[in-house]
């Protein structure tokens, strides 16, 4: 193994070289995370305002289209920065086969959703095949991106990675808004975020333009082991995407119209507090997939998020008209005495998620499973018990509290376990 490859997996190096690394790369991390977000959503906001609510609402269904379709990004993210982390002996075969997956993969998704283009059209209601066409021409790059992200999370190579991060909202913010402006269409505002993400992947193209030599190879890195990783880890994210975002799908069944915008305005607080360190996840993911250690990497990163989070949920409780301001403003006063407790969603919803990617780090399959029990018992108890948003929330509540209690004590008793046989 290379000197480079083992200052990347952190075997080199005394504890205050590598806790002056990991500083500097959370401090990127969450400075290019904090970039992203604030530029995905002042475009979304931006093209609300500008296209009107006809357009806007094609557009938003393109974007849950995608963000459904990102399962895959996430998970050959999540494949590549687990296996680079605990086997870097090996990096230079991770890296072209995890490559040439996600180069499959991204034809494959792009072919069927070109292929279901009329079929998007109808479900989604766009009357317009060229934007229900334009899905296919954004998940290539954004398959491709996920490999190339993982790649550099697992090698530690923070500065390109946060550079990545910068390139999936600004250059969507600046060629949407343009095109708007220009245009002001659903299909000018989803082809500024097409455009947009050929931006990150162009950049990852340059930053691995040169292959690792071979090095040392194995079976386990081999085409059909990352196939068959990548989309267990794509259905485990996608059962956490389903389980945080189900409550307000449910919600527009079990509430009247009234109740469910207020519930959605409280979900915006969540989402606030969920979205905050998430920098923390992809700091802590490698150092979660090298056994040795990672017991103590998830502790600490709890501690992290939880600390982040319970700030927040005091702030709401404190200065909750202040915060109103923010989740849709004085039409929605009745639900601000709650928004302390949707802080406190957002809080479980980051530690769950913690929890999900260390599940992911140690591939514990029946952990995946209890993720979609979790979520068959929300969708049970809400469309039987539910009539209110207070309701609603405790009952999302109580069960992500429960599957937090049951993941928690599982994930450091089998990471112990790991790190004890290594």
């Amino acid at each position: 193994m290379s000197t480079r490859a083992r200052d990347r997996s952190g075997a080199v190096g005394g504890p205050l070289v590598r806790l002056g690394g990991l500083l500097t790369g959370s401090g990127q991390i969450a400075v290019a995370m904090m970039l992203m977000n604030v530029a995905t959503y002042g475009f979304t906001m931006t093209a609300a305002r500008i296209i009107g609510p006809v357009p806007y609402g094609a557009f938003f269904a393109l974007m849950n289209l995608v963000m459904i379709v990102s399962v895959a990004m996430l998970g050959l993210q999540a494949t590549a920065a687990r296996r680079i982390s605990a086997d870097p002996a090996h990096v230079g075969q991770i890296e072209r086969e995890i490559l040439r997956v996600a180069s499959r993969a991204s034809l494959l998704l792009g072919g069927v959703l070109l292929l279901g283009a009329p079929l998007v059209n109808r479900l989604l209601d766009l009357d317009s095949l060229p934007t229900a066409m334009l899905a296919a021409a954004a998940a290539v790059p954004m398959t491709m991106t996920g490999a190339q992200m993982g790649i550099l999370q697992g090698e530690r190579r923070w500065r390109e990675l946060a550079t990545v991060y910068v390139l999936s909202g600004v250059p969507r913010l600046v060629i949407g808004l343009t095109l708007i402006l220009w245009r002001p269409t659903e299909f000018m505002a989803f082809l500024g975020v097409t455009l947009g993400c050929y931006a990150p992947f162009l950049y990852g193209l340059a930053v691995l333009r040169h292959t690792r030599a071979s090095g040392d190879t194995h079976e386990r890195h081999g085409l059909l082991p990352i196939v068959k990783e990548a989309v267990l880890n794509s259905q485990a994210l996608f059962a956490y995407f389903a389980l945080t975002n189900i409550d307000m799908l449910v919600g527009r069944s079990v509430l009247d119209a009234h109740d469910s915008g207020l519930y959605a305005a409280g979900l915006i607080v969540s989402r606030a507090v969920m979205f905050l360190p998430q920098f923390v996840v992809v700091i802590a993911f490698p150092s979660m997939s090298t056994g040795r250690g990672a017991a103590r990497a998830l502790a600490g990163s709890l501690l992290v998020v939880g600390g982040l989070g319970g700030a927040c949920v005091l702030v709401t409780a404190l200065f909750p008209d202040l915060v109103l301001v923010f989740a849709g403003g004085q039409e929605y006063d009745e639900v601000s005495g709650l928004l302390w407790v949707f802080a406190l969603l957002g809080t479980c919803m980051s530690l769950l998620q913690l929890l999900v990617y260390s599940v992911l780090a140690r591939q514990g399959t029946l952990s995946m499973a209890l993720v979609w029990v979790a979520l068959g018992v929300v969708v049970a108890l809400a469309t039987t018990m539910v009539s209110t948003v207070g309701e609603l929330l405790a009952v999302v509540l109580s069960v992500e509290l429960a599957l937090l209690a049951v993941l928690l004590p599982i994930s450091f008793i089998k990471l112990r376990e790991r790190a004890n046989a290594q």
